[in-house]
């Protein structure tokens, strides 16, 4: 749909449902014929549920996973995890500039930046090769001044209480 207008949109706070309303947003996406790729950064889990999903389900989204199955230690990532977080990024840039794409979700990649895994450079020059109907969609929490500044809509998802706190751990088809 190259007559849009593509956005760049931020789903970011410390609540629950940044990636699952990046993840709506594909659903949408994808019920207009538009075409959709996701990079999911410091996730590597093919067990979530929205992997399966895409899989058996919408052929027209693409989903890329550049992450291990294991946390992130802030301040002390791993070579594996820069190494993916590179990837991840070598391949967005790859995927913004194609011109192939009217929707680009890069997952996590708040957090990756905030982790040390990439640069808040790195993002904004990924800003800067979108096409202009491309939207694209960076999720998760402590995105920079910068970024915000660049982008043209910001939702901040806010915690106000969590099943965790009671004790109840992480579910299939709620978490992941």
């Amino acid at each position: 749909m190259q007559n849009k207008k593509g956005l760049v949109l931020v789903y970011t706070g410390n609540g629950k449902g940044k990636t699952t309303a990046a993840l709506g947003l594909a659903l949408r996406a994808v019920g207009h014929e538009e075409e959709v790729f996701i990079i999911q950064f410091m996730k590597g889990d093919e067990k979530y549920g929205e992997v399966q999903a895409i899989k058996q389900y919408f052929p027209k989204v693409q989903l890329v996973q550049k992450g291990l199955n294991t946390f992130v230690k802030k301040g002390h990532p791993s070579s594996q995890d820069l190494k993916l977080a590179k990837e991840g990024l070598n391949l967005a840039r790859d995927v913004i500039s194609s011109g192939k794409y009217d929707l680009v979700i890069l997952d996590e990649i708040n957090v990756a930046v905030n982790y040390g895994l990439l640069t808040e450079q790195d993002i904004l020059n990924l800003i800067t090769l979108k096409p202009d109907f491309t939207t694209l969609v960076l999720t998760g929490r402590y995105v920079s001044e910068k970024i915000m500044e660049q982008a043209d809509m910001i939702s901040e998802v806010k915690e106000i209480k969590h099943h965790y706190h009671q004790g109840i751990a992480a579910q299939s088809g709620i978490e992941y």
